[in-house]
């Protein structure tokens, strides 16, 4: 599916080009704490697939909701969450996004419509679903997204919820961001055919294939798919095919493993979609190698206050252990 961003202004450019910019840099920041092992919880990092993150969230207001996976880190943060939140959670932090309990991959932010992600594959797929009937039911005029891998497309619930939204006509958006690789596990091992943007045609609604390291592509297919749900005309599915350049969890390199070359990684790393895009607004003239610099530095001086005021929180205490995880 080719886009012309026709609906794209140079003010909206530059704010995709910042938001993916601090996907990286907070991204590369935890992979270089990491190590240090203070940093417990398991985490997916989502270098290498920002455009996805900033492009659809770019769409959407403070008031619809937003569903993830596990690699949610850029999600949560393009649609509104707070930094310091993130890095607390990380460390396990009583002013963490889930007072320490939840780790990387169950980040909350139901104040800005990022209602969760979710460590199981593929479950959040009917609770985005819900949400878009609730939503439906109270005529609050939300519409529902939710982003999940090619791995789950596998999973029964995927054709589920599908069908379900379908036959609701439910105001949701399933974008599927294939990286083609579940954990170790190349798509062509698992599915009998790549076309997994083709399975809407057995839903009856709209399936598209986009690329998704380009963020202009991926805006214009996710505000067309979600100005089609606010029309009350049913759900949409989008394939944005990426990739992550680092390990299933953790912050190295595992092309030494064998499940993937070198070669492969290498190609796919001249498809940055972040310097790719930055090459685009340079060549245009919205943004300048100073803007750039500027933008870098703010952003150095942001995360390092986040790391910071993660640090120095508390721990939740023993005697509130139980507390957050149950219903009072």
């Amino acid at each position: 599916m080719a886009l012309v961003a026709n609906h794209v202004s140079t003010d909206l450019k530059a704010a995709l080009y910042c938001e993916m910019l601090r996907i990286r840099r907070v991204e590369e920041k935890i992979a270089e704490l990491y190590p240090q092992q203070e940093i417990k919880c398991p985490c997916h990092l989502t270098i290498g697939q920002e455009a996805v993150a900033a492009g659809v969230c770019a769409t959407l207001s403070r008031e619809d909701y937003l569903f993830g996976t596990y690699r949610g880190h850029g999600l949560y943060l393009a649609k509104g969450g707070n930094l310091r939140a993130l890095f607390a959670e990380l460390y396990g932090k009583e002013t963490g996004v889930t007072h320490g309990r939840g780790g990387s991959m169950q980040l909350v932010a139901p104040e800005v419509g990022f209602l969760c992600a979710s460590a199981i594959v593929g479950g959040t797929l009917p609770m985005s679903v819900g949400a878009a009937l609730a939503a439906n039911f109270h005529s609050r005029g939300q519409i529902s997204v939710v982003v999940f891998g090619d791995g789950a497309t596998e999973e029964g619930v995927f054709h589920e919820s599908m069908n379900f939204a379908s036959l609701k006509k439910l105001p949701v958006v399933f974008v599927c961001e294939n990286n083609f690789y579940a954990t170790y596990s190349h798509q062509s091992a698992r599915q009998c055919a790549d076309n997994i943007y083709q399975r809407a045609e057995a839903y009856a609604m709209p399936g598209f294939r986009i690329d998704g390291n380009d963020v202009l592509q991926v805006y214009e297919a996710t505000r067309s798919a979600a100005e089609r749900a606010r029309r009350g005309e049913g759900p949409t599915l989008l394939e944005c095919r990426t990739y992550r350049w680092l390990e299933h969890v953790g912050p190295s390199q595992d092309a030494h493993l064998g499940y993937r070359s070198e070669q492969e990684v290498k190609d796919w790393m001249a498809r940055c979609p972040l310097k790719n895009f930055e090459e685009h607004l340079l060549k245009e003239g919205i943004l300048s190698s100073e803007n750039i610099e500027r933008l870098n530095r703010e952003l150095r001086v942001d995360i390092e206050e986040a790391v910071v005021f993660a640090q120095k929180s508390a721990f939740p205490s023993v005697e509130d252990l139980g507390k957050w995880v149950y219903s009072e």
